[in-house]
C-alpha cells in the first residue's frame, strides 16, 4: 500500500482535503490537481489543505483542457483518480452562468475519462455524484436504481458525468465507480451551504457580531452525514476487484429548523430569538424527500456512517466559534 499513487481533483474543497487526510493515513502519496490561481493565492485557496501542503504534490492544470490532463497524468501515473472538482452551485434558473458551469463539469469529467484511458488505463476512477441528479424523485429513499430527474443545471451536469463514467466502465473497460452522495457537511464546509450559514451565523451572533440570521425554508429536509466518513465511502469503492455504483447516505433526514435548534443551543442561545425565514430565500418547490437507501454500501463495502447528525452539528457550530475567538467556543459536551 505504500507505494500507491493517488490523484485528487478538488483537493482543496472539503471533500478533496478530508480524502488527502484518509490517503495519507493509508500510505499514499497523494497528488492535487489545482487551478494556477491557487497557487497564487494560497491564503485564500489553500485553506483547506494548509496542513497537508508538505505531504501533497500539487499539479497545476486544467480540467477542460485534455492536453493539460494528458500531461499530468503522465508524470504522476495514478493507480487511483478521484475526479472531485466540479461547481457546485445549485440554481433552477437556466442562465448564461448556468450553461457555462454545465458545459465545464461535463467537459471535465470527458476530458479526465479520456485521458486516462489513454495514458493509464489500468488506473481506477471515482466519479462523484449526487442526490441532486435524483431531484423530483419519484420515491423515496432513493437507491442505485431509482430514477434520475435533476432539477438544476447542476444535477443534470453530474447525471451526464454519471452516463459519461458507465459508458466508459462498459465500453473500454475501466474500473470506474460513481458514488451518489447525499449531502455530507462538515467545519470545512464552503460559506455558501445553509449548514455552515447556520453555525456560522449562531457563532457570530454568541460573539456579538450579529442579532439575526435570515434563512430560507426551514422545513426543508436534507439527508446530512459527514464528510469525513463518506471520503471513506470514495476509497472502498475503489478497493473492489468490480467497479460499481454506490448510494452513500444515512438514510435519515432533518430538517434546516432541526439544525438551527441544535447548533444555536449549542451556541448558548435560543434560535427562535434570532432565526428569520425569508420566503424570497426558498430554493422552490420541493416534492420529494432527498433521503438515501445506503443498504449496497453497507452490504458490498462494509460502509456505515460513523458521525451521527447531533454530533455534526455540534462539530459545526464548535469550530465556528473557535475560529472567531477561543473564548466563545462552546463548554457544554457534545
Amino acid at each position: 500500500m505504500a507505494d500507491r499513487v493517488a490523484l485528487i481533483t478538488g483537493i482543496t474543497g472539503q471533500d478533496g482535503s478530508y480524502l488527502a487526510d484518509l490517503l495519507l493515513e493509508k500510505g499514499y502519496r497523494v497528488h492535487g490537481l489545482v487551478r494556477r490561481i491557487a497557487l497564487e493565492s494560497p491564503e485564500t485557496r489553500l485553506t483547506r489543505i494548509a496542513h497537508l501542503l508538505d505531504r501533497v504534490e500539487l499539479h497545476t492544470a486544467s480540467l477542460e483542457s485534455f492536453a493539460s490532463l494528458h500531461k499530468v497524468l503522465q508524470r504522476v501515473r495514478p493507480d487511483e483518480c478521484y475526479h472531485l472538482a466540479a461547481s457546485s452551485f445549485v440554481s433552477y434558473s437556466f442562465d448564461e452562468d448556468e450553461f457555462a458551469m454545465l458545459n465545464a463539469n461535463i467537459v471535465s469529467t470527458l476530458h479526465l475519462l479520456s485521458a486516462i484511458h489513454t495514458v493509464v488505463p489500468q488506473s481506477r476512477f471515482y466519479f462523484a455524484g449526487t442526490s441532486e441528479m435524483f431531484g423530483a424523485a419519484r420515491e423515496t429513499p432513493q437507491h442505485e436504481h431509482s430514477a434520475f430527474i435533476p432539477r438544476s443545471m447542476y444535477g443534470i451536469s453530474k447525471v451526464a458525468g454519471f452516463d459519461l463514467v458507465r459508458n466508459y466502465r462498459e465500453r473500454h473497460r475501466l474500473h470506474a465507480s460513481s458514488g451518489i452522495l447525499f449531502n455530507h457537511e462538515s467545519p470545512r464546509r464552503s460559506p455558501e451551504f445553509v449548514t455552515q450559514k447556520i453555525a456560522t451565523g449562531a457563532a457570530r451572533i454568541r460573539a456579538g457580531l450579529a442579532t439575526a440570521l435570515q434563512l430560507g425554508n426551514l422545513d426543508a429536509r436534507r439527508d446530512w452525514g459527514h464528510a469525513r466518513d463518506y471520503v471513506r465511502a470514495m476509497w472502498l469503492m475503489l478497493q473492489r476487484e468490480e467497479p460499481s455504483d454506490f448510494v452513500i447516505a444515512t438514510g435519515v433526514t432533518h430538517t434546516v429548523r432541526d439544525f438551527c435548534a441544535r447548533a444555536f443551543a449549542r451556541a448558548g442561545l435560543a434560535w427562535e430569538n434570532h432565526v428569520a425565514s425569508d420566503e424570497r430565500l426558498f430554493r422552490g418547490s420541493e416534492t420529494r424527500e432527498l433521503r438515501g437507501d445506503a443498504t449496497r454500501a453497507r452490504e458490498l463495502l462494509g460502509w456505515t456512517p460513523e458521525t451521527d447528525f447531533d454530533h455534526l452539528v455540534a462539530e459545526m457550530t464548535d469550530a465556528a466559534c473557535a475560529a472567531l475567538s477561543p473564548a466563545t467556543r462552546p463548554s457544554a459536551a457534545a
